[in-house]
This record gives C-alpha cells, sequence and structure tokens, in this order.
C-alpha cells in the first residue's frame, strides 16, 4: 500500500502507531542533526523527522528532497515537543525509518503556499500546479459540497435532473453563440446552449413537472471578474405554479445554502423591491443594501441659479457619504477623476459639505446661496459631518454613473464587508428594451417571458411599459440568479415574437419546435437559474469566480495552460468545408 494515512488524520491519540504516509514536499529544513520534511496531500500537512543519529544514510537522503518531489515515508507517530497550533495534525510528527522517492519534480515557477508568489497568467498556465494550493482547492471542495447539498435539497422537494443536450440549434438573439460546425451535415452547424432554456420548457410541456440540471452553459462574450467562456447554471423549472410559489421555493433553496455553508440564519423573509425602485433609488437592478447612501433626487432644488449643468440637466442626483466633511480637495479631486473615466461616463462631480459646526461648503457656493444649498442637505437628511456628491445628466445614465460612485464610497468606507449578505428579490422588470440603432425593441429577459397579466392590454398601445413576470435574486450587489414566468400560450407568444420584429418564417425558422410543442397542451410554467460558480466564489469570500472553476480561461478567453483557442490543420478544415479568411484575420490585428 502506498500509504495507511492521509496526512491530515493523525493526531496524539495515535501515537505509538506505525504508519505510511505519500504525499509532496511542501519544504524541507536541517536543524543541526535533524531534517524534518512537511508532507503534503489533499487532506493536510504532517512532519516528518529524519534523524541522523538515528540512521544518517536515510537523513542525508532526505536532505537531499527537493520542493514537490512526490515521496512514500513509513514511520512511527510520536508527540510533537515543538506543537503547531496552526494545523490539526501540530501535535504530532513521524520519526522516519523508511524514505522511498516516488518521483521528482522540477523547481516549480512560483511557490505551492496559500500566499503565493506567481501572477494570475503564470499561476493558469501552471494550473494543475496552482490547484495544489490550499486556498484554491478548498474553493473546490466547497464547490463539491455544495453540489451535492443542492442535489439534496432539490430532490427533496420533488425535483427530477434531467440532461439536456450540448449540441443544440443556434438561436442569436442575446448573446453570441459558440458555433460548432457539423461535418456530417456539411455548411450547417450546431450551437453550444447559452442556458437549456427551450429543452426545460419541452420538459414541462412533457409532463415532467420539477425539473432541474446543474448545466455546462457557453457565451460567446467579453470576460470580467464573474464572466467565463463556459460557465455552469444550476437550472430550474417548475409547472402549474404562479410568481410567488417560485419565490417561494427558491428563497427556501437559498436560506438553505447559507446555513449549510456559512451557518447563517436567515429568518425573516427576504425584502423585495421592483425594478422601478431599484434604479429610481440605486441606479442599478442589482442593487447592493449592506448600506444606505440611496439616491436623492433635487433636480426642483437645483433649477433657475444661472448654473448651465444643472439647468440643462434631465435629473439632478446625490447621494450621502456619512462622515465623509473632512474629504480634502485631493480626495474630491480623486472622487471627480473616478466619475469621469470611459466606462462611468460622468461629465463632472459636485460636492456640498455639512460642516460638524452647522456650517456649509460647496463646490457651486457662488450659484446658490447657504439657505439653498440647506434644502439640499436637508431632503438629503444630512448630519453634520457629511458630504453630499451630486450628479447631473441624462437620467438613466447619470444613475448608472451615481451608482458606481455610491459602490466607492461603500468601498472607502468599509460598507461593503463580505462576511455580511443581504438578498433580496428584484421584481417587476420591463418586458422590452428599445435600441435605437436598430429601431426596435428587444426582450429584456428571453422571448418567452410572460407579461404581467395587467399590462398585456399594453403591448400594443404602450408597449414600453409593459412589466414582465420576471424576478431576479440579487445578493450583495451581485445578480445571484434570475427566471421568469413562461408563456404557455402558442397565441401571446406569436404576439410576443412579432413585437420583438420576428417574421413568421424566422420564428418559425428559430422556434417552430417549441411552437409546435405548445399545440399539444403546455402547462403554465416557469423557471430560474443561478449562477452556481458566482454563489460559490460569494460564499468562499472571493472577487472572481474564476478560482472556482478547476480549469478557467484568463480574461482574453484562452485556456493558458493548453494554449486553446488553436489553429486546425488544413485536413480538418477540409473535413469541415471551413475556409479561414486569413488576410482579415491579419488586417484585423492592425
Amino acid at each position: 500500500m502506498y500509504r495507511t494515512k492521509t496526512c491530515g488524520e493523525l493526531r496524539l491519540a495515535n501515537a505509538g502507531e506505525v504508519v505510511t504516509l505519500a504525499g509532496w514536499v511542501q519544504r524541507s529544513r536541517k536543524l543541526g542533526g535533524m531534517t524534518f520534511v512537511d508532507l503534503r496531500d489533499r487532506y493536510g500537512i504532517t512532519q516528518i523527522v529524519f534523524n541522523n543519529e538515528i540512521n544518517a544514510e536515510l537523513c542525508d537522503r532526505a536532505n537531499h528532497l527537493g520542493r514537490e518531489f512526490v515521496i512514500q515515508v513509513r514511520g512511527t507517530v510520536s508527540e510533537r515537543q515543538s506543537k503547531n497550533a496552526n494545523i490539526p495534525t501540530g501535535e504530532i510528527e513521524i520519526i522516519a525509518n523508511e524514505l522511498n522517492i516516488l518521483n521528482r519534480s522540477e523547481v516549480p515557477p512560483f511557490t505551492i503556499e496559500d500566499n503565493s508568489d506567481g501572477g494570475d497568467d503564470l499561476r493558469m498556465q501552471f494550473r494543475y500546479l496552482d490547484l495544489r494550493r490550499n486556498a484554491v482547492r478548498r474553493n473546490l471542495e466547497l464547490r463539491h459540497r455544495m453540489g451535492f447539498e443542492l442535489r439534496k435539497y432539490l430532490n427533496d422537494h420533488g425535483f427530477l435532473e434531467v440532461e439536456t443536450p450540448i449540441l443544440v440549434k443556434s438561436t442569436p438573439e442575446g448573446a453570441r453563440d459558440f458555433v460548432v460546425p457539423s461535418r456530417m451535415n456539411p455548411g450547417q452547424f450546431y450551437a453550444l446552449p447559452q442556458s437549456p432554456q427551450l429543452y426545460k420548457q419541452l420538459l414541462m410541456v412533457a409532463g415532467f413537472d420539477r425539473y432541474f440540471q446543474i448545466a455546462k452553459c457557453f457565451r460567446d462574450e467579453d470576460l470580467r471578474a464573474d464572466r467565463q467562456p463556459e460557465f455552469t447554471q444550476i437550472d430550474c423549472e417548475m409547472s402549474f405554479v404562479e410568481q410567488e410559489d417560485v419565490l417561494q421555493m427558491f428563497e427556501g433553496l437559498v436560506k438553505h445554502i447559507f446555513k449549510y455553508v456559512r451557518d447563517i440564519d436567515f429568518t425573516e423573509p427576504f425584502p423585495r423591491m421592483t425594478w422601478a425602485d431599484a434604479m429610481r433609488l440605486y441606479g442599478s437592478d442589482k442593487p447592493d443594501i449592506r448600506f444606505g447612501m440611496t439616491f436623492v433626487e433635487l433636480k426642483d432644488l437645483t433649477e433657475g441659479h444661472n448654473f448651465s449643468v444643472f439647468d440643462s440637466a434631465e435629473y439632478v442626483g446625490a447621494i450621502c457619504a456619512p462622515g465623509c466633511a473632512g474629504y480634502t480637495r485631493k480626495q474630491l479631486d480623486e472622487l471627480t477623476d473616478f466619475v469621469k473615466r470611459p466606462q462611468i461616463g460622468a461629465k463632472g462631480l459636485v460636492w456640498v459639505k455639512l460642516e460638524a459646526d452647522g456650517s456649509i461648503k460647496s463646490s457651486v457656493g457662488k450659484f446658490y446661496s447657504e439657505d439653498d444649498l440647506k434644502a439640499w442637505t436637508g431632503r438629503c437628511e444630512a448630519k453634520p459631518g457629511d458630504l453630499l456628491l451630486i450628479l447631473a445628466g441624462k437620467t438613466m445614465p447619470t444613475r448608472k454613473a451615481l451608482n458606481e460612485l455610491r459602490l466607492e464610497m461603500g468601498n472607502r468606507l468599509g460598507l461593503r464587508d463580505k462576511n455580511t449578505f443581504a438578498p433580496l428579490w428584484v421584481i417587476d422588470f420591463p418586458m422590452f428594451e428599445w435600441d435605437e440603432e436598430t429601431q426596435r425593441y428587444y426582450a429584456m429577459h428571453h422571448p418567452f417571458t410572460k407579461p404581467k397579466d395587467e399590462d398585456i392590454p399594453l403591448l400594443d398601445s404602450d408597449t414600453g411599459n409593459v412589466r414582465a413576470n420576471a424576478y431576479d435574486m440579487v445578493v450583495n450587489g451581485v445578480e445571484l440568479g434570475g427566471g421568469s414566468i413562461r408563456i404557455h400560450d402558442p397565441k401571446l407568444q406569436d404576439k410576443m415574437f412579432a413585437l420583438l420584429g420576428f417574421t413568421e418564417e424566422r420564428a418559425q425558422a428559430q422556434f417552430g419546435f417549441l411552437m409546435e410543442a405548445f399545440k399539444y397542451g403546455a402547462p403554465p410554467h416557469a423557471g430560474l437559474a443561478f449562477g452556481f460558480d458566482r454563489f460559490v466564489s460569494m460564499l468562499a469570500g472571493l472577487d472572481s469566480i474564476r478560482d472556482t472553476i478547476a480549469f478557467p480561461k484568463n480574461n482574453s478567453g484562452r485556456d493558458m495552460m493548453n494554449d486553446a483557442p488553436s489553429a486546425l490543420d488544413q485536413e480538418q478544415l477540409d473535413e469541415l468545408y471551413i475556409k479561414v479568411d486569413t488576410e482579415r484575420i491579419e488586417k484585423n490585428k492592425k
């Protein structure tokens, strides 16, 4: 046997036992006539002792062990004189009497420790080494445990796990599809699923009633911290339900996982906020409600004072930063530069300080009297020592910029503690969003979302104000999941396609199989999908989903380890009837 125990299970009660361990050399150190080796496996670290006085030859061999050598050690468990309270095995050590080198290792390109000296690209290139680090391994262990618990919860509530196809029909409405050429059907392509949306609806038509799947999904989008080209959803669908049934079911799931992983009890119902209120108060459809600083509209108080920035603005909004009246000119200039960043897009920042003695200072003091500014601070319910930060412009862009400023102030003031969780439901989303470039409406969620019953009469007369039966679970400013009541009436679905600019022919070509299925008795149904990677990263306290995935891509969508994507041989391209436009590729590179 390579081992009789793991490197994480021995305790003082095992003293006197003869054991065999196997693993990787974490580090070694020589002290006088003793050599100490920390041996690591997935389960922990155990200290091995080689004594020159007992076995000089064995000790000499131990002195030549390098980091990450794979070794097997046999010896006796002994109480450790200098105990280490930082590790579970810190009260014992193994007095070695046998050493076998199973495999040697080159010097690793970075240290295999929790605080590694490897940069992101290097760690991704040698991901199999990075995965040896406790910090990364623990995330994957958490993912494993959460996956089992999710399955158990859903199984206990009557859900069936059903796998749906990975090679599907392309439906280019929304994010870009990854496409896969079909050798057996020249000139035709599969797509990788952005979600199992159509298949889970078909399972409801098939009478499966409650479906779930921890499903791989694919979107050809630009990447960021919480986005990868391939990701995993906890995908669910239910029949004969209304919105309240769905919210109750999956609020219960989220509460259960928080209790299971973090021992956090959410005893009260999660708050609910309409999309309109979320945008009005936070400028985001995924508000972080761990802290206040909600928006206050000041447009009516700012007009008519010959300050063109406010007079010409459609919207003037403020946040009140508590205790920040002492901000220096340099700090205020930093905030101004922050909101002027291209990705935020504000043209400038106005500030008002309510000093500790009640006096007021402002960057627009020459346009507004002290009584005017007091009216602003009064509406914002500012207290002495507080700072008002004000942006102006078109309503939606300004609210979004103010949201970024609010989050920045939340970070600066330490109000976004990763160990504090504030979930809520955002409901009543707009059904459609208008695109100026194409001059048509797009579905804010997807074409199969049902409008609210009371808004269906507005589909023709007031399309832009139709609300959707859609809902998102938001935690700490992150969209953890979302879903909607589905359209199950073929006539309403046809109407929806028409409003979204689909011709009958195009709708039939892309979604005909679903519409055909609906002719045979589709039940009322609804669904929701959680981002599994996001859920794990949130509970692990991470800023990125990357370290919850065993082999992730970098921000350019590349696998640094095996250098994918890569070019195909001409023979493969010929088999697939594909010709690569190398001239255009080179032109785009320039």
